[in-house]
């Protein structure tokens, strides 16, 4: 097996902490031809679809991979911009805003960069494009408050089959969660409180989070009880009642039983209930996306308001805002703790290399 290097590797480079932010990922374009290599890398992991592998390809392949990718296209095209995806652009700007903060306390010592788990940039060229620049010990930071095994489990996948390959690794932390950071709770809860500022509050909050498989539960995963935790949390932050708020899981696929209560099916019933103003807030997803956008944006609130709502209104994802980025920079730091690098002497190094026969 032949290791990935670094050609023309500098022995004298200056060392530096790398902090690798990702999220999920987003196709190239709003177009049939782009999403279904998007879907195709999406649904073949694993950790998305835990079916066996012969059966899961026949249906994919077969089924999926001829449907989807053109029903998939006209809902992002609902959500696209001149700059592309929401997603892409809101990723980009919290890398580049925390590579500002951390500078402000790690001054150049520290390089900031972001990938996507599918699509582009890839979590190995982005790996690779830091090590060049001199990352020495590096942090990973998946964007997903609560642990998942198809999103936070499927990130650390990504990158341990990348760095199986590579003939060199750097020091390495990894953090699996942080449902529960003071930081990450108070950004969430000041969202809402800055909502309520122009807006009254409803009869009803609703905590929406990404949903998966129940059965996943039932083997051990923890995101349902992060979910739960969160949301308890933020509304012990704000001084709800019980009665004020729920949780509830989107976005399932499939037939088979996914996490209850489902918010589509949610919010078709609260007007039978006298709740007919509701406020929806996705504390899963750290930046606006086709799921927030559309799906609950467009999709649930017309069925809120089919079924007798009065009143509907979405809570925007943390994105890019000071609080989130503030959080964000909390986490690293944390969990960077003691790691140093020591750049006194980068001279003597490159002459121990090179009088070993290095050229550089």
């Amino acid at each position: 097996m032949k290791f990935t290097g670094t050609p023309e590797f500098d022995h004298g480079q200056p060392k530096r902490l790398g902090v690798l932010i990702t999220n999920l990922g987003t196709p190239q374009a709003p177009e049939k031809a782009a999403l279904r290599p998007y879907l195709k890398q999406f649904l073949s992991d694993p950790r998305v679809v835990e079916v066996p592998r012969v059966l899961w390809w026949l249906i994919l392949n077969g089924i999926i991979l001829n449907i989807r990718p053109a029903r998939s296209a006209a809902a992002y095209k609902t959500v696209w911009t001149d700059e592309g995806s929401p997603l892409l652009i809101h990723t980009r700007d919290q890398a580049r805003l925390l590579q500002e903060r951390l500078s402000q306390q790690l001054g150049e010592d520290c390089i900031v960069d972001f990938a996507m788990r599918y699509g582009q940039p890839a979590i190995d060229s982005t790996v690779q494009s830091m090590l060049d620049r001199g990352v020495r010990k590096l942090l990973v930071l998946p964007l997903y408050p609560q642990y998942s095994g198809p999103t936070t489990g499927s990130t650390f996948d990504a990158i341990a089959q990348d760095f199986q390959k590579r003939r060199w690794l750097p020091d390495f932390r990894f953090v699996a969660q942080y449902f529960d950071h003071p930081a990450y709770i108070e950004a969430v809860a000041d969202s809402i409180r800055s909502h309520w500022v122009t807006h009254e509050r409803a009869d009803r909050l609703i905590f929406s989070y990404h949903g998966e498989p129940k059965r996943y539960l039932t083997e051990g995963d923890p995101y349902h009880c992060q979910c739960y935790a969160t949301t308890r949390l933020v509304a012990e932050a704000l001084g709800l009642d019980e009665r004020d708020y729920m949780t509830t899981f989107q976005s399932r696929f499939g037939r088979e039983e996914w996490l209850k209560p489902y918010t589509d099916e949610t919010l078709k019933a609260l007007p039978e209930s006298d709740v007919t103003s509701v406020q929806v807030v996705c504390p899963g997803f750290s930046s606006d996306c086709l799921e927030t956008i559309e799906e609950i944006g467009e999709e649930n609130h017309d069925y809120f308001m089919q079924a007798g709502g009065k009143r509907f209104e979405y809570i925007p994802c943390l994105n890019s805002s000071a609080a989130h980025i503030d959080a964000l920079a909390e986490l690293a730091l944390q969990h960077m703790g003691g790691w140093s690098v020591d750049n006194s002497d980068p001279a003597a190094s490159k002459a121990r290399a090179m009088a070993l026969g290095a050229d550089k």
